[in-house]
């Protein structure tokens, strides 16, 4: 699709070109991806404080000591109780996030806080049922999306990065470092790197180590429980893997704040995305339209 000037007829401003940069299908899943992975962290960790203590293995209880996380509340020095976190041995005072929180006139013992998990108050059976309807569409918008990215070569075009690019990683974590974004309309490898590990290693890794959690799945196919040391371990994985879309989200954010976030926002709403560059942009999309 040819680049599109700011207005018709006039040529290209001094703004840059208005260039067609993500389609339908791109915008879709990524706002039905949004919503799904909100939803799974904040269902995950109220099932997560049903039992805030994450091991490694394939069993766990008072005979083991194979933890590796654990959140609880126990009495301070002073005879007052205090939230505490232990990770692999270590012991950390977290009261009013983690163990304990809430008012201290009235504290809650749970693992994380009330406003970090659906619903707000203690309810494992809705939270797994919010959890694992949202697991489903997160599976499902993957499937579509990867059919989409291979029947209109996005995968090999935007994600797949070139021998060239991968040498200059360098150069491009250089350039990130002192706030020097290019804008035309193209991934950067940094930008391919990061999306294709998150769906092509931490998409797939969560979806299976949550199957590997389910009876039903477990009788079915326990070659996947296997695959993971137990269903502690993959627990543990689930969680893990989570904290690296948490990170992952919270970057993406930066970098679109960093990046212009009107310019970013109205891309990822309309397809429309202002570059900087004409002629690197003309040459990214000109005939190329975006899928």
């Amino acid at each position: 699709m040819t680049p599109v000037s700011e207005e018709a007829g006039s040529g290209t401003t001094r703004k840059g070109r208005l260039i067609y940069r993500h389609g339908i299908m791109t915008r879709l899943t990524h706002w039905a991806w949004a919503v799904a992975l909100f939803f799974l962290l904040l269902s995950g960790l109220q099932i997560f404080n049903a039992h805030p203590t994450l091991y490694i293995g394939a069993q766990s209880g008072f005979a083991f000591d194979n933890s590796v996380l654990k959140m609880d509340a126990i009495y301070g020095p002073d005879g007052k109780p205090q939230g505490r976190t232990t990770v692999l041995g270590h012991s950390f005072d977290t009261s009013g996030m983690f163990g304990m929180s809430g008012p201290a006139e009235n504290p809650s013992y749970r693992g994380f806080p009330a406003w970090a998990t659906i619903p707000s108050y203690q309810d494992l059976a809705t939270g797994r049922v919010v959890h694992f309807f949202f697991a489903w569409v997160l599976a499902f918008t993957l499937l579509v999306w990867l059919a989409s990215a291979i029947a209109t070569r996005r995968l090999r075009r935007d994600l797949l990065p070139s021998g060239r690019e991968l040498r200059h990683i360098p150069r491009d974590i250089a350039d990130h470092a002192r706030l020097r974004f290019r804008h035309d309309g193209r991934y950067n490898v940094l930008q391919k790197l990061s999306y294709g590990g998150v769906l092509f290693v931490l998409f797939p890794l969560v979806i299976l180590t949550g199957l590997s959690m389910s009876p039903t799945m477990n009788a079915a196919w326990p070659f996947v429980l296997d695959l993971f040391g137990g269903r502690q371990t993959a627990r543990t994985l689930h969680f893990a893997c989570m904290l690296a879309l948490v990170l992952f989200f919270v970057v993406h954010l930066l970098m679109v704040l960093l990046a212009g976030p009107l310019n970013e926002l109205r891309s990822i709403i309309t397809g429309r995305y202002r570059t900087r560059d004409d002629a690197l942009a003309t040459e990214a999309v000109s005939g190329d339209p975006r899928s």
